[in-house]
């Protein structure tokens, strides 16, 4: 059974996208906005941070990088289940 690409990896993108947003917040409701870059900021998703534009940055940092990981898995899965 082949998977649809575009599909598959609209629908991890917007998970991990609101995962990232909803993570955020909650972080920001427990512990205080601290607008510190944290390791994730940091290293990974340049300008993300424990604030609300943070939460909007690390969303859309996570549509893509989830987008695009979807989209590889899914080829690759493909490709392999092809033969």
């Amino acid at each position: 059974m082949k998977l649809n690409v575009k599909a598959f990896a609209l629908a991890g993108g917007i998970l991990w996208s609101i995962s990232v947003f909803v993570m955020t917040w909650w972080i920001m409701m427990f512990t205080g906005n601290t607008g510190d870059p944290t390791i994730v900021g940091k290293i990974y998703y340049i300008g993300y941070s424990i604030s609300p534009i943070g939460s909007v940055i690390g969303a859309v940092y996570g549509f893509f990088d989830m987008g695009i990981a979807c989209a590889i898995f899914v080829l690759l899965y493909n490709k392999i289940a092809g033969k």
